[in-house]
């Protein structure tokens, strides 16, 4: 009895530092974490000192609040992974297609009341959230080949009320339904993730974008209570707040079944809103204006059609790989990278002295993004004579901009990275002084990048970011010795099988769970 209660104290001390470091690590105090699952302060401090039981909800929900996989049902715990740096990779690696298309895409397959297939789907934790959304409201999945083609069919009727509740707020793509429920239901409601702050303060743009259709929203109780006003309509140019990807997603989808031509303004001309317009183009959908700010759709009320599209290919990921090479100074080809969506970060990169080669271009399967292959080489970088900072497309994609705090920590002088766009993500840089850059938060959004840098092993709690995540582990395989990095649920939520990938490129990454 005596061996089983200190195995016990020994599981909720463990469990209680998790809880602890993940909410250091989401810059939370106690009383928020309280307040976003829904208990009292107290109790957090308890849980955190391992003097709470806990019941599994309890955790999930904490889970689901920190964003950080805490618990597994079924495992013994979260993934880690174990990296042995120092060493040189070298082969061929090809870009996998864009986790954000997909996501957009699976939404927009309730538009569709005929039969959809989605070409080589990324495979990752984000696309399994929205399957498992999908799947609960009687949407019927099949993985139909090794490639992950995805066929989808929606029925005549959504089963709203039997939503997977949970799968739905570990993802904050579920915002996305909006845009295609309006057409089909008068009421209805959506959780969201996090606490009410985050997503009052994330929605609004979409609400201001979809009011024209009709919608309104109230958030109350952790979910976004709805109501559609059929007989509302846009009766004028839709122009955006915000000039945001999901935003102008939204309100491309609200536009698709909504007969007229509807003008949206201020749109995202970005990667993924570019897939999506493709794929309403192939539903029946004319879209005037893709790849500029001006979009002019002609709504379709009834859509019903065959469609088989192919997503491109993932630009961020592109900048993943390429930045894996020049930091640990290393010979690579990356194939099928979207160039168009790569130019800004590749001039920088050769202001900064980067070796490497393009191939012409050439077609993706969609037949519109143009894809080359790059080969990148050992090459001494210098700092840039400016500070890097991201701009909405045809500018630095924002999801690229930490890369280039990990870039510049490599290269020769000193960089000023301005994160204008997120208020916490800067912050999250700071991790690589762990590894050995010297890294000095200026405010929430600047950092004062010096190197080149010595990097050395270290373990890390992986930042609930995801960009940043991934900063910390390519860090990794540049330091000497061996690295832990904690919780990585964050990377499998947008990347495929990134650290085994990079195993066939000579890295040495294991992947580990607490016994």
């Amino acid at each position: 009895m005596a061996d089983g209660t200190e195995l016990l104290t020994g599981s909720l001390r463990r469990i209680g530092g998790l809880v602890r470091d993940a909410r250091k690590h989401h810059r939370w105090t106690q009383s928020q974490l309280a307040d976003a699952v829904g208990t009292s302060q107290s109790a957090i401090n308890r849980i955190e000192q391992g003097n709470q039981n806990l019941s599994m909800e309890l955790l999930t929900r904490i889970s689901t609040a920190l964003d950080s996989e805490i618990v597994s049902l079924g495992r013994s715990g979260p993934m880690h992974l174990r990296v042995v740096g120092g060493s040189r990779l070298a082969g061929t690696v090809t870009v996998k297609t864009s986790k954000n298309a997909g996501v957009a895409l699976l939404c927009a397959s309730l538009l569709n009341a005929g039969r959809t297939v989605l070409r080589k789907v990324a495979r990752i934790e984000e696309v399994n959230r929205i399957l498992e959304v999908l799947h609960s409201i009687g949407v019927r999945t099949r993985w139909l080949n090794a490639d992950n083609d995805l066929e989808i069919i929606t029925p005549a009727r959504l089963d709203l009320a039997s939503m997977d509740v949970e799968a739905a707020r570990r993802t904050r793509s579920i915002i996305m339904f909006l845009g295609p429920l309006l057409h089909s239901e008068d009421t209805f409601e959506l959780p969201y993730a996090g606490g009410c702050a985050l997503g009052t303060r994330t929605v609004e743009p979409h609400l201001s974008a979809l009011r024209p259709f009709g919608l309104e929203v109230k958030a109350a109780d952790g979910r976004y209570h709805v109501h559609v006003d059929r007989s509302v309509r846009p009766t004028r140019p839709i122009v955006l707040t915000e000039r945001g990807d999901t935003v102008t997603e939204n309100a491309l989808l609200a536009a698709a079944r909504c007969a007229g031509v509807t003008v949206i303004r201020n749109a995202s001309p970005n990667y993924m809103v570019q897939d999506l317009c493709f794929f309403l183009v192939e539903l029946g959908v004319r879209i005037d204006g893709i790849g500029t700010t001006t979009l002019s759709v002609h709504g379709v009320p009834d859509l019903h059609r065959s469609v088989d599209y192919a997503p491109s290919e993932d630009p961020i990921e592109a900048m993943s790989l390429l930045t894996a090479a020049i930091v640990t100074g290393s010979e690579i080809t990356i194939e099928r990278c979207p160039i168009e969506f790569l130019e800004i970060e590749l001039a920088l990169l050769e202001e900064m002295g980067l070796d490497h080669d393009r191939t012409p271009e050439y077609p993706a399967v969609n037949g519109r993004t143009r894809l080359v292959d790059l080969t990148v080489r050992p090459s001494a970088l210098r700092a840039p004579r400016d500070k890097i900072h991201p701009m909405p497309f045809p500018g630095l994609n924002i999801d690229n901009l930490p890369f280039f705090a990990l870039i510049a920590a490599t290269a020769a002088g000193s960089t000023l990275i301005h994160d204008w766009v997120y208020e916490n993500r800067a912050l999250y840089l700071t991790e690589l002084t762990k590894l050995g850059a010297s890294v000095t938060l200026m405010d929430p959004h600047r950092v004062y990048v010096q190197g080149p840098t010595h990097w050395s092993g270290a373990e890390v709690i992986c930042p609930p970011a995801l960009r940043p995540a991934v900063v910390v582990l390519l860090a990794m395989l540049a330091a000497k010795g061996t690295s832990v990095l904690r919780n990585v649920y964050v990377i499998d939520r947008g990347y495929e099988q990134l650290a085994q990938r990079l195993n066939l490129l000579g890295a040495r990454i294991e992947t580990f769970r607490d016994l």
